[in-house]
């Protein structure tokens, strides 16, 4: 519903900017103590948000993230929660978008075009995944925030 009312422009821009900023400050700051606050009421509250950004903007699992590296879960679990929620928000948004037949031949060859790469960096990302410790994790997360951020403002 907010892709309705929203300039997609300003949200990019926005997003872009929040992601950039963040990024900085996390890979900068000192070392703090993990955010032990707001229990399961806070990943509730931190999953509806990130389905909100999610639905409009198609970033699945990127507010799961930050909070997974606020919290100071290792690397092995912060992986395991946002993976299956970006799954889970792109299968929604896959169904949500078919259900309003805005699928089109030229979307699902794309899809099927792009496969081969998706399958690539996967399997790239398991092999180095293994490979590295936590603090070099947390420093690839930020780095691919920061890009994110990045390709959105420019």
């Amino acid at each position: 519903m907010l892709l309705i009312w929203s300039d997609p422009r300003n949200v990019r821009i926005a997003v872009g900017v929040f992601l950039m900023v963040y990024s900085l400050y996390a890979f900068f700051r000192p070392a703090l103590k993990p955010v032990t606050a707001g229990g399961r009421a806070g990943d509730a509250i931190v999953g509806f948000f990130n389905g909100v950004l999610a639905g409009l903007t198609g970033l699945a699992g990127i507010l799961v993230t930050i909070w997974c590296g606020l919290r100071g879960r290792p690397k092995d679990v912060q992986r395991a929660t946002f993976q299956p929620v970006a799954v889970a928000v792109f299968v929604m948004s896959a169904l949500w978008l078919g259900a309003r037949g805005t699928v089109t031949a030229d979307t699902i060859k794309f899809f099927v075009m792009g496969l081969p790469f998706l399958f690539a960096g996967t399997w790239l990302g398991l092999r180095l995944f293994g490979r590295i410790d936590e603090a070099m994790f947390r420093k690839v997360v930020l780095a691919l925030l920061f890009m994110s951020g990045a390709v959105l403002v420019f």
